[in-house]
């Protein structure tokens, strides 16, 4: 089984990690604040997981996941993450992020820019456009007749085989959804974020975090992505 690392213990990270500890995955998690902050964690995932660096996490995992605010990501190690599998799920909030005038004006996508300040990684946009609750409560084994289909994008055809593969063993189908060009189509506000995944998808934005999922196929991720329209990002306030 491979090592996963992973960079960000947030809601995302962290279900994601539960996710590859029952497959049988070694982890190596990291986050900003340091080793002693991520023990309860550790202790929870049992001894196919350990806490450590952020270079640790890039340097021991066969792939890593990153799963950080878009805006940390310069702030990280020049050639951290050089040859490496990255599934990123960086989004773009402008609350949080601060005005990037790239995605505002539509020159780059979200996963364009991280590509660009990760210089060197294989990189796959991934796990961005599911809720971190839905994750492992819509995880299921290979061939299971409800699994649900994750959208994937990269620039990169044979590594977008290779992170299917990785996120089969984690539970979920995958859909080729293009190049990172393509990836508005299952960011903030697009068709293909979060409400596909529930079970009513009516559901008001404030009741979000408690929503029930429904195992969406790939039929289903696919037929949003086709009507998507493009988000006019330099609207977006949250």
């Amino acid at each position: 089984m491979p090592t996963l690392g992973i960079i960000g213990s947030g809601n995302i990270g962290s279900a994601i990690a539960r996710l590859a500890v029952a497959a049988g995955m070694n982890v190596v998690i990291a986050n900003s604040r340091g080793v002693d902050s991520l023990q309860g964690l550790v202790a929870e995932l049992g001894p196919l997981a350990k806490a450590g660096t952020v270079e640790e996490a890039a340097s021991l995992g066969d792939a890593v996941v990153l799963s950080i605010p878009l805006a940390a990501v310069e702030d990280l190690p020049a050639g951290l993450l050089q040859g490496k599998i990255v599934l990123d799920t960086s989004n773009y909030y402008p609350s949080r992020d601060g005005r990037i005038a790239e995605l505002d004006n539509g020159s780059k996508t979200t996963s364009e820019l991280v590509q660009e300040l990760l210089g060197g990684a294989r990189y796959v946009k991934a796990f961005g456009n599911i809720l971190a609750h839905h994750i492992p409560l819509l995880a299921r084994p290979s061939g299971a007749p409800d699994r649900t289909t994750l959208p994937i994008a990269s620039d990169d055809a044979r590594l977008k085989a290779e992170a299917a593969a990785l996120i089969d063993l984690l539970g979920f189908d995958t859909l080729d959804a293009g190049t990172l060009a393509d990836s508005w189509k299952f960011e903030p506000e697009s068709a293909g974020y979060t409400r596909i995944y529930l079970a009513d998808q009516s559901t008001p934005d404030q009741e979000l975090m408690s929503s029930v999922p429904a195992p969406t196929p790939a039929d289903r991720v696919k037929a949003a992505l086709d009507s998507a329209t493009r988000v006019n990002v330099a609207e977006r306030a949250f």
